[in-house]
This record gives C-alpha cells, sequence and structure tokens, in this order.
C-alpha cells in the first residue's frame, strides 16, 4: 500500500489485533478474493478517496437517505454514514452462508407455524413452554390462524459476525420488521457511481433486483383464489425512522404506499381507498409493529392500524407480511434454542452455528455469567437497536454493578455472551484507513421459494474499538460485494 493511507492495527488496540481482518492476512497481504482490490487501492491517492466520500455524502443528501435516532428530537435526521471502501465475500464462501440462513430461515418459519398450531417442539421439551407462552411476543390470537403456505417470515434478516478464528456465527434474528435492505441497494448505486471502474474489472454478482424477487414472493402468497392480487405497503407515516426506506422499496415494487387510515374493512374484505372508489387489498407488506395494527384487538389507542384487520386476517382475506405474531422467533429468549429446531424441524445439522450463549434463567448459567461480567455482553431478551447492553470490558463498574442487579432480580429478561472481537475491514476514518468492526445482514425471502439476494447489508462501527454497529448509535455501512470469480 502506498504511503501512510492504509493504516493496520492501531497501536495498542487489542481488539483489532485478535480480529479477523477481512481484507488481509496477518503478514499485510491482501486475501486472494481482495487481491485485485487491494492493489487498486494501493494506487489511489488519499484526496481522491476524500472527494469520494465527499461525493457520497452530498448525493444522500440529496436523494434524501435518512433515519431518524431514538431519542433525538421529533423531526430530526441523520445520515447513515456510508463507507466507500467493500465487504467482500468469495463466491464459495457466500454459498454456504446462503445454505445456512436459507435453513435458518426454514425451522424458524417451521417453528412459527408449531407455536400457534400443535405445539409439538414445546410438548417435547426442545423448547419451553414458558419463554414462549408467557413471552409479550406471542399472540394467542394468532393460535389456529392458517396462514398461505404456512408462511410466517416472508421477509427475514439474520445478522451474522465472523470471530477471531474466521467463523462465521449467526448473532441474533430479524423476523418481525427488518430493516436496512434500502441501504444495501442504495450502497450499491453509490459504489457503481463512484466507481465504475470497479465494477468493470469485478465481477461482482448484482442485487439491483431484489425488489422484483421482494414482490414476486408477496404476490405468491396471497389469499387462495386471488388470481392478481394487489400488494400494498402499511408504514406509519413520515415520522417514521425507516420512512425513506417504506417509500422506497414501495416505489422500486411500484405499488401503493399506505397508511391504516387509508385502508378499511368491510364484510372481512381490506380495500383501499383511491380516486376511483375503494380497490380490494390482498396482501400488506406491513412495516409496523403488531401492537399498533388493529384497534379492536390490540392498542386500542393505536392511530396507526386498520379496525377489523384482524378479523380479516383470520377468515384468510388477506394476507399479512410478516405475519402477525413473528416477533416470538427473533426473541433472544428464543435465540439459543433455533439450532435445536433446526435438527426437529429439518432433521439437519445447522450449517452456522450461534455464538455461545448463556441463558440468564437457568441457575448454572447465571452463576457463571455474574462471576465474569467484566468479560461478557449481557443482552435485554426483548431489546434491539443495541440499546439495553452490557459490553463488560468497556463498562465502568457501576454500569456492570447495575447490571448485576438487575439480573438477581430478574435472570429471565436477560442472555449473556462472549464479547468477540468482530472481525474488521478497512475503513475510511479521520486518519485514513483504518480497521473498524463489521457485521453482515442478509435478507431472505419466502414465498413460494426462498430467496437471498448475495450479499447483504454490511454494518460497521465507526468508533475506534467500538462493536457497536447500529445506526442509531453511530454506526455506518458499506456495500457488499459477492465476487463471483
Amino acid at each position: 500500500m502506498a504511503g501512510t493511507f492504509f493504516a493496520t492495527f492501531p497501536p495498542g488496540d487489542a481488539a483489532y489485533m485478535q480480529a479477523y481482518d477481512e481484507m488481509q492476512q496477518r503478514d499485510g497481504s491482501p486475501r486472494r478474493h481482495y487481491a485485485q482490490y487491494h492493489d487498486w487501492l494501493g494506487r489511489q491517492p488519499p484526496s481522491r478517496i476524500a472527494q469520494k466520500r465527499a461525493e457520497a455524502d452530498a448525493l444522500f443528501h440529496r436523494v434524501g437517505i435518512t433515519f431518524a435516532v431514538q431519542g433525538e428530537e421529533l423531526g430530526a435526521e441523520r445520515l447513515i454514514p456510508f463507507d466507500v471502501v467493500p465487504r467482500a465475500l468469495p463466491n464459495e464462501e457466500w454459498r454456504r452462508l446462503e445454505r445456512g440462513v436459507s435453513q435458518r430461515v426454514r425451522a424458524l418459519n417451521a417453528f412459527l407455524h408449531d407455536v400457534y398450531h400443535g405445539q409439538r417442539i414445546l410438548a417435547a421439551g426442545v423448547v419451553p413452554a414458558e419463554p414462549v407462552l408467557c413471552n409479550a411476543q406471542y399472540r394467542p390470537e394468532m393460535q389456529g390462524v392458517e396462514v398461505p403456505g404456512g408462511t410466517y417470515a416472508h421477509v427475514a434478516g439474520v445478522d451474522l459476525v465472523r470471530d477471531a478464528e474466521g467463523e462465521f456465527r449467526v448473532l441474533e434474528d430479524n423476523l418481525r420488521v427488518p430493516s436496512g435492505v434500502s441501504y444495501m441497494l442504495e450502497n450499491r448505486k453509490m459504489m457503481m457511481r463512484l466507481f465504475p471502474e470497479l465494477f468493470a474489472s469485478h465481477r461482482i454478482a448484482p442485487i439491483d433486483h431484489y425488489p422484483e424477487l421482494l414482490l414476486d414472493g408477496l404476490r405468491s402468497v396471497a389469499p387462495t383464489g386471488v388470481a392478481d392480487p394487489t400488494v400494498v405497503l402499511l408504514t406509519a407515516g413520515a415520522h417514521n425512522s425507516a420512512y425513506f426506506e417504506h417509500a422506497f422499496l414501495a416505489q422500486q415494487m411500484g405499488i401503493e404506499l399506505v397508511e391504516g387510515q387509508d385502508l378499511f374493512v368491510r364484510d372481512d374484505l381490506v380495500y383501499m381507498r383511491t380516486t376511483r372508489g375503494p380497490r380490494r387489498v390482498d396482501v400488506i407488506y406491513r412495516r409496523i409493529d403488531d401492537d399498533y395494527l388493529d384497534p379492536l384487538v390490540f392498542r386500542p389507542e393505536s392511530m396507526l392500524g386498520v379496525a377489523g384487520l384482524m378479523t380479516a386476517y383470520r377468515a384468510g382475506r388477506v394476507t399479512i407480511a410478516n405475519a402477525i405474531g413473528t416477533g416470538i422467533a427473533d426473541d433472544k429468549s428464543i435465540y439459543p434454542y433455533v439450532p435445536e429446531m433446526i435438527r426437529f424441524y429439518l432433521g439437519e445439522e445447522p450449517v452456522i452455528a450461534n455464538v455461545p450463549t448463556w441463558i440468564l434463567r437457568r441457575e448454572e448459567d447465571r452463576a457463571y455469567a455474574l462471576a465474569h461480567l467484566p468479560e461478557l455482553v449481557v443482552k435485554e431478551v426483548h431489546g434491539a437497536g443495541g440499546y439495553g447492553m452490557l459490553i463488560g470490558p468497556t463498562a465502568s463498574r457501576a454500569q456492570i454493578e447495575e447490571f448485576r442487579a438487575r439480573i438477581a432480580a430478574h435472570p429471565e429478561r436477560y442472555i449473556a455472551q462472549p464479547t468477540l472481537a468482530l472481525s474488521t475491514c478497512p475503513t475510511f476514518v479521520d486518519e485514513g484507513l483504518a480497521p473498524r468492526h463489521i457485521d453482515l445482514r442478509p435478507f431472505v425471502l419466502c414465498g413460494r421459494d426462498v430467496n437471498v439476494v448475495p450479499g447483504g447489508l454490511t454494518r460497521v462501527a465507526l468508533g475506534r474499538g467500538s462493536l457497536v454497529v447500529n445506526s442509531s448509535q453511530g454506526g455506518g455501512t458499506k456495500d457488499t460485494w459477492v465476487l463471483e470469480s
């Protein structure tokens, strides 16, 4: 690499020294699939990369690719920082990941169908009944409801991390209203605009067909007897943190973006108000949580949903994607049991392992975790977005003791995991290129078929030494390349 543009491991940053570097081997030479890009990057003046980064920021501002941040004033929005150095995966590695996330989502769909029907896995003692049936995400209203094709999670995001040995592991599952795919698509468009020469010299698997796959999948799960289904995307409105994505996907699929007030139910059918009169709706790709979907069943004060929607749903007259009640399958208290679900429902061994996890409702696990809190990551089972976590190695004594008291009071609300040295990828920061920790969220689409677009969303923890990649806490994103040769 030319000059001082490429910083390898910052002195004293032990976490980076222990981590698997996606681009470089320990001796500084590039990994085989990165060799061509590594050579190209080494020939780029730092000023050109800085210029391209500024261009990307300006273009994202112009397009309006922003998100709202939890805890900030209403209407405050930010850009998600975009890094111009891509994360690349060789084709053979991607194929294994594709098999693994598809297998996992197939098992989770089988689990959801079982939970809301025969509950065989609970009766067999493979998954304990209490964290399922007493969970806030379990919806008794869904008991016995048949959904088209038995598919509950039509869109899933599976978060993967690579450990210090280079092995991918599943960190968590996102099945309620998984977000981020618009950034995956826009990141690719941005890279093609900024660096067209890279796409001429590399065989990078395309991802721009995602909206088409999504629409085909949604149409394939329409209610029985509907030959030409009308699909809509239901949003909470412009103040939602992911509204850009809602509008983007609706536009890309060529479907209507609607709010609850645009829909109504009559005779167990859902209709959309249009300038030409009511139009029947067959499939709702909802981007709002269960609690707000139907004020007659869930939160009566909700102004976001559609009164009577659950009645039409139970009657089989409309498909909701993802299905009501999918949240039970991505709750962190259920996550440790997914490998056993794969064995129970599919008769297969998991392709991708979980991160080792201590379930703190268990006395033995709790005793271990309490004795090793400074070494562990502790998560609330209902938490999301990187909130409600303790990262032991970076926590203060007071924070550790606070979590110790929380766990003692309500152990069932927490799990613990080792602090992984997440893999790193060179990232453009103020001091030049330096390693930053990353994860990967492939998106799995389930309809008549199961599809995974090659790549996914790579999120990057931009703070030096940070392990938190969530955009709401300062994380950024990268384009993800699957190299076909």
